[in-house]
């Protein structure tokens, strides 16, 4: 599968004694320097292809946009894979509810994903796969798993095959949630804790046996079936990244019970551990004080503000106007604050000179270095703009450098 095309990053002049990037670890609850060595190694969990790129999915993939700039410019090779989720209950359920092709569903709003991130000038990644493309290697995967005995088949007939969680002895490291919390999440995140017949209610799907009505593929000995979810992840990660990474990155809706099975489901199969040096989660984006989400039907959609005529770079400013694992709202003060703040910018790069262009590429480096810090940079800028505005500084290339600086590290083209 084709990611969406690429732009060019700026080159930028080194800082004297720049801070490592940290980033705060879900797993051990605080943040750590991100320290790859040799190719720094990425996996962010996609979408699943039912509906149009909404702002959440927008803010989770602008951060670790973020990420991918910050190892960049510190002259790191950056191995970054995404998941599309192009085989799942809802999207084969939205396809029932519409009377339309699951397979014509999924590429639609693939297509449409990919011209959302265009659009706001996300890094592409260097893999950007399939589940379905990647069921022959979730077959390998989920055999092994049978075979060392971490995996059971349920005896209803069903043809269902579980991950056993007693199999994994750190499970719940990562999301630090008491038993009845992971239940709880559980029921509510497409797992079945309350299904007869398993070990373990936390046991996750690894393989669902063909049903009538349903696509199914050719699991060899597994028999004719479709990937459970948190397979589907853990094999394209280890596939094309290797038995450890340094970030595993999504919505803070991922981390129970996705991220978390995910990466036992790895452990177990490499044992290898930690799966990742750092679980890292975005905060989720509400509207006008209610969380964002298609049950309520209060989505914003990147592609209906760009068919309204809002330049994505103003959308971008707004999301990165909080901190990205804070939960925050969308509103129209904050597309209104996100236009205003791009309208200034734009100004200021046009100066004939400005405050020291290296002083504000250095405070910026600080600011993300701290742990993503986006609002403290946009506010750096935004201090310089108003000086370069006000006649402030006698330094003619800062113009040109804060432009550069912005594009590279946060984005934003001006």
């Amino acid at each position: 599968m084709d990611a969406w095309t690429g732009h060019d990053v700026p080159t930028l002049p080194d800082s004297p004694g720049r801070s490592p990037l940290g980033l705060y670890d879900t797993a051990r609850a605080s943040v750590q320097p991100s320290a790859p060595s040799g190719v720094a190694s990425m996996y962010v969990c996609g979408i699943t292809p039912y509906d149009a790129t909404h702002l959440g999915h927008a803010a989770t993939m602008i951060t670790f946009d973020l990420v991918n700039r910050m190892w960049r410019d510190t002259g790191l090779e950056v191995r970054y894979v995404q998941n599309v989720t192009d085989i799942d209950d809802p999207l084969l359920e939205r396809a029932e509810r519409d009377g339309e092709d699951w397979i014509v569903l999924a590429m639609r709003e693939t297509a449409l994903f990919r011209e959302d991130m265009e659009a706001l000038r996300m890094i592409p990644p260097a893999h950007y796969v399939g589940a379905v493309e990647s069921i022959p290697s979730i077959v390998e995967h989920v055999s092994s798993l049978l075979a060392s005995g971490a995996a059971y088949r349920l005896d209803d007939g069903t043809g269902d095959i579980y991950f056993a969680v007693s199999s994994a002895p750190r499970f719940g490291y990562e999301s630090h949630l008491s038993r009845a919390e992971m239940i709880d999440l559980s029921r509510e995140r497409g797992g079945d804790p309350d299904r007869p017949g398993k070990r373990d209610p936390l046991d996750p799907l690894l393989w669902r046996g063909a049903r009538e009505g349903e696509p199914v593929w050719d699991g060899g000995d597994l028999g004719p079936g479709r990937p459970g979810w948190h397979i589907e992840c853990a094999t394209i990660a280890l596939n094309l990244l290797g038995d450890t990474i340094d970030v595993q990155g999504g919505g803070s809706d991922l981390l129970y019970p996705h991220h978390e099975c995910s990466a036992a489901h790895a452990e177990v199969l490499t044992g290898a551990e930690p799966f990742a040096a750092h679980y890292v989660h975005a905060g989720m984006i509400g509207l006008d004080g209610e969380k964002m989400s298609k049950s309520r039907g209060n989505l914003v959609f990147v592609s209906r503000l760009r068919g309204d005529g809002v330049d994505p770079m103003a959308v971008r400013l707004g999301l990165l106007s909080s901190h990205y694992r804070s939960d925050r709202d969308w509103t129209d003060d904050v597309l209104k604050a996100g236009q205003q703040r791009l309208s200034r910018w734009r100004e200021a790069a046009a100066a004939p000179a400005g405050p020291s262009g290296e002083g504000l590429l250095s405070a910026v480096r600080e600011a993300l270095a701290t742990d993503l810090d986006a609002p403290t940079a946009l506010s750096l800028v935004d201090a310089w703009s108003e000086a370069a505005l006000t006649g402030t500084g006698d330094d003619t290339a800062a113009p040109a450098l804060m432009s550069r600086t912005v594009d590279a590290l946060l984005g934003v083209r001006l």
